[in-house]
């Protein structure tokens, strides 16, 4: 039972990183998924100069961006097969500056429903700090899935 579960998450990640590779966006800053599982998923992203605003830590965009890619990737797990999402709702505070390191964004579903989709991201530092903390609304609407595209 073990070894099918980490079978699925190991193609589940797979899948995921493929069809990242088809998002410009988040090949350009550099979104790198870690871990997928049944309402859950992990990205990282190692800080480089590009993600830096004028006080030299990472601007707020960026990690926003990264909250929400890491949960709707968390969204898409526990929605039916041809299911599109899309963010309705993001809210973000900041809770430390991130001027360098690893950052790790850890997605959590917390309600799943026909139509919409919560969550949450804490994203935290290379220290493993607590940074930020996201909270997501996607709308959820049939007739596509991440199987959809090809790489």
């Amino acid at each position: 039972m073990a070894r099918q579960k980490h079978r699925k998450q190991e193609e589940a990640l797979r899948l995921v990183r493929k069809r990242m590779k088809l998002s410009q966006f988040s090949v350009l800053l550099g979104f790198l998924p870690e871990s997928i599982g049944a309402g859950k998923a992990v990205l990282r992203m190692d800080v480089k100069d590009r993600h830096r605003q004028i006080h030299d830590v990472v601007h707020g965009g960026v990690l926003a961006a990264l909250a929400d890619t890491a949960a709707a990737i968390a969204a898409y797990t526990v929605v039916p097969r041809g299911t599109e999402i899309v963010t309705i709702e993001l809210k973000i505070n900041y809770l430390l500056p991130v001027p360098r390191g690893r950052i790790r964004a850890e997605a959590t579903v917390l309600r799943a429903g026909r139509n919409f989709v919560v969550t949450e991201c804490e994203i935290r530092n290379h220290a493993g700090t607590l940074a930020a903390k996201a909270l997501l609304t996607f709308g959820a609407a049939r007739g596509h899935s991440m199987e959809g595209k090809s790489a």
